[in-house]
């Protein structure tokens, strides 16, 4: 299926959903909860949700700070030479982070915000409780690898309530 992920819907049943690359922390807190409900509709009896977030270890290490280099993140943003600047902002209060990255192409010139949620287990525990969802086990990765409260990235595995 190619489709936005937040308005996928299915009559099928799921013994797993998997949402992983942090992708979670991207989304908006409304959109969160949507998706969250949403992986509770699409789950089979039994059936589990998987996914990762970023720590407040991470968070804790970023720094605000500005950039600007030609061809930015390795030509990430274009097969074409262009110049990209990237300003960091922390927000502590709401444990956010937001890269800006403007891109100068010759022709063209475009915005890209990406917001990243950071989360300690307390949050994201209670983020899936609000949508029916509880957390049956907690990992420092998506390989199982035991939980390490220094882990910059940690996945959650949760079932309905």
């Amino acid at each position: 299926v190619h489709q936005d992920y937040l308005e996928f819907d299915s009559d099928e049943r799921f013994d797993l959903v998997l949402m992983i690359m942090c992708d979670f922390c991207a989304l908006s807190p409304a959109q969160r909860q949507q998706m969250l409900v949403k992986f509770r509709t699409l789950l089979k009896q039994g059936g589990a949700v998987l996914l990762d977030v970023y720590s407040l270890i991470v968070f804790d290490n970023w720094k605000e700070e500005a950039s600007c280099q030609a061809n930015l993140l390795n030509g990430f943003w274009s097969p074409r030479r262009y110049y990209g600047f990237r300003n960091t902002f922390k927000y502590e209060a709401e444990k956010v982070v937001l890269d800006k990255f403007t891109i100068f192409e010759a022709d063209r010139t475009r915005t890209v915000y990406n917001w990243l949620q950071h989360f300690d287990t307390d949050a994201i525990e209670t983020e899936f409780a609000q949508s029916g969802l509880r957390i049956e086990s907690t990992c420092s990765d998506i390989a199982g690898t035991q939980f390490d409260p220094d882990s910059s990235e940690f996945t959650v595995v949760a079932m309905e309530a």
